[in-house]
């Protein structure tokens, strides 16, 4: 099956750090030779597949806003594709996969705003002794909140692999009653 190559994802991702839109989503699969519509970017969103997008306003006056998809959010799409090849229902992705992957990075990136902000506001009082503390206690809440997201990841892709290996055992078990 033809895939956007992983190195391509990187860069796409260092790049769109801030978030990618809709077309440039569609762009970046054409450009690789890959269907995928924009009403099915929408379906996916709908289904929960995918997360919605956040309404980001552009620099100069009068720009307005467009919607920015979290970056991650290709990566997805080929996950999805790559199942549905293997003949997944939609169904059964969004019962038995990716069910949580959305969420979790949501709370990643919600996380990160959490932090940057408080850590703005810890710099205002490094020079007091609880300032330091404060940047102390700050450190080790990253550090479990990156734990804590390392942790959930793992444990979306344990059940991810036992549900993989559930259906297999389904499809052989199909297979040898044929």
């Amino acid at each position: 099956m033809q895939r956007i190559p992983d190195d391509v994802l990187d860069r796409i991702e260092q790049e769109h750090a801030q978030g990618i839109t809709s077309s440039e989503i569609l762009d970046l699969f054409a450009a690789h030779g890959l269907k995928f519509s924009e009403a099915t970017l929408r379906k996916y969103v709908q289904l929960g597949l995918l997360p919605r997008s956040v309404r980001v306003g552009r620099k100069g006056k009068h720009q307005g806003s467009q919607g920015m998809y979290p970056v991650t959010v290709v990566r997805q799409i080929q996950r999805i594709k790559d199942m549905m090849a293997q003949d997944y229902t939609i169904e059964e992705i969004q019962r038995e996969f990716l069910f949580v992957r959305g969420e979790i990075e949501e709370l990643e990136r919600t996380m990160a705003k959490v932090f940057d902000a408080l850590k703005e506001a810890a710099k205002e009082r490094r020079s007091e002794t609880s300032g330091r503390a404060i940047a102390q206690d700050l450190s080790t809440a990253e550090g479990l909140a990156k734990e804590l997201l390392a942790k959930l990841t793992m444990l979306e892709e344990r059940l991810m692999a036992q549900a993989r290996l559930s259906r297999g055992l389904m499809s052989s078990k199909q297979a040898a009653s044929s």
